[in-house]
């Protein structure tokens, strides 16, 4: 006897699922038994992602969907009503962001990530939350960051977005708890995507730049995004059903360093008055 499905029949909407953390969120949901609707900006990167979990037996459709704009979002709820006739979990992959000095902030970079990581959150569960209640249940996993447990210099719009975003959910999770409908967080830490891969070999020592990032993590390795997505299986699933209002990190132990191993290991400390 195989092992049970956790998300078996379970009608699941995950955005941003054309690449990365939201590509492989799909898959997993859908190797877990999820009828899985797959939204993102492109249809080039999404429609592939479904191509696939239909070709490899599994059930879902394709939307694209920018989800800063509530036209977008409403068509995504709509058509996914239209196909399934419900929504079970939603989840609020969809992200942007970029480095960049406070100073040289300007207001329409603040705008577009602010639009995409926050607004976009809102707006999906929003809707979604609607024709949650009509079912009288639901699970909503948000994607955040281990930065709304400490920050870094030259982020500041996705930082303000993802702390909006943990602020947010615990609001909801509070408001709808008594109506069955489960609002969670997971926070990566450094994750192996292509958009890590594209940092490492732009630095001037590839070997550098991945021992600094490993020694900031007491694994001492980046996770996977099969690692993030195994946790938002969790969160989505009736295995998680006393769980509401939290947030989960998946970083390796990254929060709970106080320093650097490395710069520990390099002496730092040594001698000092501690």
């Amino acid at each position: 006897m195989g092992k049970a499905l956790r998300l078996e029949d379970k009608v699941a909407i995950v955005t941003g699922s054309g690449a990365g953390i939201g590509k492989v969120i799909a898959q997993v949901f859908a190797k877990e038994g999820a009828k899985v609707v797959g939204a993102s900006r492109r249809a080039v990167n999404g429609q592939p992602v479904i191509d696939a979990i239909v070709a490899d037996g599994g059930e879902g459709i394709f939307i694209q969907c920018d989800v800063s704009v509530e036209s977008d979002v409403r068509n995504m709820i709509a058509k996914t009503i239209e196909t399934y006739g419900r929504i079970d979990v939603l989840v609020n992959n969809a992200g942007v962001n970029f480095m960049k000095n406070f100073e040289d902030v300007e207001p329409e970079d603040w705008d577009r990530v602010v639009n995409v990581d926050l607004r976009g959150t809102y707006l999906c569960s929003r809707y979604a939350t609607l024709e949650m209640l009509k079912m009288g249940s639901g699970s909503v996993v948000n994607i955040s960051t281990v930065h709304v447990h400490a920050c870094l210099p030259t982020a500041g719009p996705y930082d303000a977005a993802k702390w909006g975003i943990v602020g947010l959910t615990k609001s909801l999770a509070v408001e709808f708890a008594s109506r069955n409908i489960r609002f969670n967080v997971v926070s990566p830490g450094t994750i192996a995507t292509q958009i890590l891969d594209d940092v490492i070999a732009a630095a001037p020592s590839a070997d550098d730049v991945l021992n600094w990032l490993n020694s900031n993590i007491p694994m001492e390795r980046p996770g996977t995004c099969e690692e993030v997505a195994n946790a938002c299986v969790f969160l989505a699933s009736d295995d998680a059903s006393y769980i509401t209002g939290a947030n989960l990190y998946v970083d390796g132990g990254m929060t709970s360093l106080l320093l650097s191993k490395q710069r520990f290991e390099l002496g730092a400390l040594e001698g000092k008055e501690r």
